[in-house]
């Protein structure tokens, strides 16, 4: 089957994907300032998210909360998915509240049928829209949600086969303020340098310290938002960079605006680029 795609950004605070026949396809790391709702229909997805992977088998539904760092890997078999990117708007506030308990992969066999009306739905407002479709949206995916709180969730987390990477990413998580190595983790993880640096890459498809850059503008991008009135050369410094002006450089390239363009400006006030994008 030929790939098709599906997208559609409906509204600014509401983003619709659908794709068919993926094959030996994978993403970067990347985060979003909105929830994203991921659901497989068809394949095996290896996901990454926080700092540990899950395998995603059809009818599974991932919840990724905003600011969540995440990637997927798919093998050479087809795969089909679905993903929303949605504001709190469409979230009703029962969910809202219950999010940070949620478990973020939820397995439920018997939701697999209205989860296909429902998504099948949200793709017929999104692609022939008409002046009730905003409504509708928020109507479906607040339906969505509300099942998977409501039902149980049979999912298990199964214990990683090899934690090499995700103790990686967990002290890069804990430690990205300060002067990281990769020698030095490696030295930590009882591995070799190369070990890590090839298993890294080989997982994450990034190299190890270009997924430590991406942390780190994470942490800096927060902070130009939320704390205006510090300097941007303090903030570069307490997010682990040393040098003012190659932070401006990496947030530039990653984001495509410079920092003093969102100094102290609300996630909804500047354009969604560079690493809060899929």
């Amino acid at each position: 089957m030929m790939m098709t795609d599906t997208m559609s950004k409906n509204a600014l605070d509401f983003y619709y994907s659908k794709v068919s026949g993926i094959t030996n396809n994978e993403s970067a790391p990347h985060f979003h300032h909105a929830l994203e709702i991921y659901y497989l229909q068809e394949g095996v997805c290896s996901y990454f998210m926080g700092n540990r992977f899950y395998q995603i088998h059809p009818g599974d539904l991932v919840l990724i909360p905003e600011g969540t760092i995440h990637s997927t890997k798919y093998n050479n078999s087809q795969h089909s998915r679905v993903v929303v990117n949605c504001s709190s708007e469409y979230i009703p506030e029962s969910v809202l509240e219950r999010l940070p308990s949620i478990e973020m992969i939820y397995r439920n066999s018997t939701l697999i049928p209205l989860f296909d009306k429902l998504f099948a739905k949200i793709e017929k407002e999104v692609t022939e829209p008409d002046k009730l479709s905003q409504d509708l949206l928020k109507c479906y995916t607040a339906e969505l949600l509300l099942m998977v709180v409501r039902n149980k969730n049979e999912y298990a987390v199964r214990k990683e086969e090899n934690n090499l990477i995700p103790e990686a990413i967990r002290y890069l998580q804990q430690n990205y303020m300060n002067e990281v190595k990769l020698s030095a983790v490696a030295k930590l993880l009882l591995v070799s340098p190369e070990h890590l640096s090839r298993t890294f890459k080989k997982e994450m498809g990034i190299g190890f310290n270009e997924y430590l850059t991406i942390f780190r503008l994470q942490k800096a991008e927060f902070m130009l938002r939320s704390c205006p009135n510090k300097p941007i050369s303090e903030i570069a410094y307490v997010c682990g960079f040393n040098d003012g002006n190659y932070f401006s450089y990496k947030f530039k390239e990653a984001y495509g605006y410079s920092p003093m363009k969102i100094k102290g400006k609300k996630y909804d006030q500047a354009p969604r680029k560079g690493l809060g994008s899929e």
